[in-house]
């Protein structure tokens, strides 16, 4: 078996975690994810079965789409309802629904964000999170993440209902947390649900508690099907023997920027870079 399989992960579980269970069901090695849900958080994981471990890279940098709370009041040392409160102020109770929607805007578009200081962030070959539990302090650097769309949905203060959709390295956390520093009140994340991941929804996806092979096989998206967000160039039995040799091909046509996904009669042959008018195979997945 080999595609990208859609889980709606309770809270709880780490993200491996749900690979390890895919693995146990399956009895099989070859089982990865395309990005890190946080352990608290529910929703959308991709995880990637068989040869389609090797295209994970091409799902990470998809956009998502996330609904969350926040609550205003204090701030934690993870940016979640996980953490110790490290801050907390009552001038949430003066917070309306109109200086909500200003300090929203702070974050949408291209902004700087700090990420959490419990995050997979690596400061010094080492992951932000190992430092924090350790009690060292890590200065992260900020970095450019884009929110295209962030929509208050409900207030009930001191918890504020949003729905985010943004870049990939992008940490709703950080939102929260950002939120209430412009609102002079902290505040932390509570709840978090990832709903989609590029065209992915987790309207589609198998709950972890009920996994099993039947299930597994009816959810699964194969390989070509997934990668439906990226260009495609339909090519030839010669030049599928080519590509399955690690050949480059000409490619005919307008040159699409990225990564090429080289098909023939509905099967994944190579995920190929256009070089020199010629497309290069970087990822192999036809039978030589």
């Amino acid at each position: 078996m080999e595609g990208v399989l859609p889980v709606d992960k309770p809270a709880g579980p780490t993200s491996h975690d749900v690979v390890r269970a895919v693995r146990r069901v399956l009895e099989m090695r070859r089982v990865g994810h395309t990005g890190t849900l946080d352990p608290f958080a529910t929703g959308l994981l991709l995880v990637v079965l068989g040869r389609a471990t090797r295209l994970a890279e091409y799902f990470s940098a998809l956009p998502k789409h996330y609904s969350a709370v926040m609550r205003l009041g204090a701030a934690t040392d993870t940016d979640d309802a996980t953490g110790t409160v490290i801050a907390a102020s009552d001038r949430w109770r003066a917070v309306d629904t109109a200086a909500l929607e200003r300090a929203a805007m702070t974050q949408t578009g291209t902004i700087r964000q700090r990420p959490p200081a419990y995050s997979a962030k690596k400061v010094g070959g080492q992951r932000a999170y190992d430092a924090a539990r350790r009690g060292e302090e890590r200065i992260l650097e900020s970095v450019d993440v884009h929110v295209s769309a962030l929509r208050i949905t409900r207030v009930a203060l001191p918890d504020v209902q949003l729905e985010v959709e943004c870049s990939a390295g992008t940490y709703i956390r950080a939102i929260a947390r950002d939120i209430g520093d412009v609102l002079g009140t902290h505040a932390h994340l509570v709840e978090l649900r990832r709903e989609r991941i590029g065209s992915f929804a987790v309207a589609d996806a198998v709950p972890l508690d009920v996994l099993d092979p039947a299930r597994i096989r009816a959810a699964c998206i194969p390989p070509l099907e997934a990668l439906a967000h990226l260009p495609r160039v339909a090519v030839d039995a010669t030049a599928e023997a080519a590509l399955s040799r690690g050949l480059a091909v000409p490619l005919a046509g307008p040159s699409p920027g990225g990564p090429v996904v080289a098909s023939r009669e509905g099967r994944l042959i190579a995920i190929a870079e256009v070089v020199d008018g010629m497309l290069q195979p970087r990822k192999v997945f036809a039978d030589v």
